[in-house]
């Protein structure tokens, strides 16, 4: 009796692997507005993100930028892990990111540390409502890392 109580509690338990799994999206893709203070100039741009999850709480994120200030530009591209803490409503997560950012055909090592928290607005929807970072730009022996980035836009997941 006691290995036909084993062999049903691991065969439901293998036909909930798939039930578990679905419990959160394969992939999240992020767009949406930023404003940027690089220390002492504050500006707006853009900014867009595409995140493979591994499973409820771990992802991958890779993460692009631009802004646009008096005929400048500087532009980041970044990837790194997020830890999502997923609930019925609201999704709060944590990343570091690592890249690099362009500004007028110069780059620099880039470095973002931040999260944010993303409200559910559906199954394939959230609303991003705020993504708050703090970003280290290093050129050579040139550093800069005074920098706040904040986000909001709409997160489409699949």
């Amino acid at each position: 009796m006691c290995k036909i109580m084993i062999l049903i509690t691991v065969t439901l338990s293998l036909l909930a692997l798939p039930a578990i799994a679905e419990d959160h999206p394969k992939a999240e893709i992020f767009g949406g507005y930023q404003y940027l203070r690089l220390d002492p100039i504050s500006t707006n741009g853009w900014n867009a993100a595409v995140t493979g999850n591994f499973n409820r709480w771990l992802g991958v994120t890779g993460d692009f930028s631009g802004i646009y200030k008096s005929g400048a530009s500087l532009h980041t591209y970044m990837i790194g892990p997020q830890f999502s803490a997923r609930t019925e409503h609201f999704t709060p997560f944590a990343h570091a990111l690592f890249g690099g950012a362009t500004v007028e055909g110069a780059t620099a090592f880039s470095l973002a540390l931040g999260g944010g928290l993303d409200v559910n607005a559906g199954k394939h929807l959230a609303i991003r409502l705020v993504q708050a970072d703090w970003l280290y730009f290093r050129s050579g022996s040139e550093a800069a890392g005074k920098n706040a980035r904040v986000s909001a836009g709409l997160v489409l997941r699949f």
